[in-house]
């Protein structure tokens, strides 16, 4: 169901009519797909779009689910028992996580859509990495909350990985320092959750991470309240760790395949895989900027090729971007006011404070 041309390329090499064309093939197959196989979906389908049996002719016209939806239906269109894997998303105590199922298929499809656009930014050879979270939160290797996910994903880009955080969540300095002192010299790959990277590097003075690049990931909602934006945190940790090379990237456990990561002008990219519609608010109409649409070839085990996200947006550029990447080029502004809070940063820190 998925063309080895989406995924056999470099990860931002298609744009235009031809990625559009690939895409809503593709998108088309899998609404008709799911509706077979996942009965709640296809019942989503006739009361909101009536229409869908006969295919989108455009991007913008494949039917969408609120990502709501799966943190009050269970979703899958595969037999209980070829589920391999299920991920639930982040959340604060008390509030519905969405569940997200996974055969092997569908794992093992994710893992090499990931691998296509990280090797975009950190080549092919795994580097030392430094995984800004603890041990502890990988522990359970079949039921995933969204940071394991994230964490376990990002672990086959890397070797000789490094723990940074104790149980309570401070750095371990000493050890960081030991494992720093023992690469010495060489590019290394730190990973972490927005909050949890400022929250462990912001006053690491004596940490030179000057080599490194650092990915991250999950809500800025905290961050913004404390007056931290992109820019802050970029020259924050410049100035304390040396890091230069910082790459956020934008995806959700509740669409496989659609991580969008941050080129050299600071802007999210689509890869092949996925694309992304912005609108209205008011009126649902496509816009400039609005509501975040995402749309991913990718999920054939649960019905979530195209979701509408109460996430904020702008697509600042298609196949125009001065990085050289192709496909949609975009900036996301922040969650619909009043929305959830379930981004794993932000998650993380309101569990914080309700410790504290």
């Amino acid at each position: 169901m998925l063309p080895d041309a989406l995924l056999e390329r470099p990860a931002f090499s298609l744009g235009g009519a031809r990625k559009d064309a690939l895409l809503l093939e593709h998108l088309n197959a899998l609404t008709a797909h799911h509706r077979a196989a996942c009965p709640p979906y296809a019942r989503a389908l006739d009361a909101l779009w009536p229409g869908a049996h006969d295919g989108a002719a455009r991007l913008d016209e494949v039917p969408w689910l609120p990502v709501q939806l799966f943190k009050t239906h269970e979703l899958r269109s595969i037999p209980a028992d070829d589920v391999f894997k299920t991920l639930t998303s982040s959340g604060t105590t008390g509030q519905a996580r969405s569940r997200i199922f996974l055969d092997a298929a569908s794992s093992a499809r994710q893992t090499r859509a990931l691998a296509t656009v990280m090797s975009h930014v950190l080549g092919q050879q795994r580097l030392p990495m430094l995984v800004l979270d603890t041990r502890e939160t990988v522990s359970d290797r079949r039921t995933f909350n969204a940071r394991a996910a994230g964490i376990l994903g990002m672990a086959m880009f890397g070797r000789d990985h490094c723990y940074a955080l104790d149980a309570d969540l401070t750095l371990r300095t000493d050890e960081v320092r030991a494992w720093l002192d023992k690469h010495a010299g060489e590019r290394i790959l730190v990973f972490g959750f927005t909050f949890m990277v400022w929250e462990a590097l912001r006053e690491a003075v004596g940490i030179d991470l000057s080599r490194a690049t650092l990915i991250h990931s999950g809500g800025w909602k905290k961050l913004i309240d404390e007056a931290v934006d992109n820019a802050t945190f970029k020259r924050t940790l410049a100035t304390t760790t040396g890091l230069r090379d910082v790459r956020s990237f934008y995806g959700m456990v509740e669409q496989i395949g659609s991580v969008f990561i941050e080129c050299s002008e600071g802007h999210l990219h689509a890869p092949n895989a996925a694309d992304v519609v912005m609108r209205d608010p008011d009126t649902f109409e496509p816009a400039a900027s609005g509501l975040v649409q995402v749309l991913s070839a990718l999920p054939t085990s649960y019905p979530g090729h195209s979701l509408l996200t109460e996430d904020l947006g702008t697509v600042i550029t298609r196949d125009g971007c001065r990085c050289g990447w192709s496909g949609a080029a975009i900036a996301v502004h922040g969650r619909v006011p009043k929305a959830e809070l379930r981004g794993c940063s932000d998650t993380t820190a309101a569990g914080l404070a309700v410790a504290a």
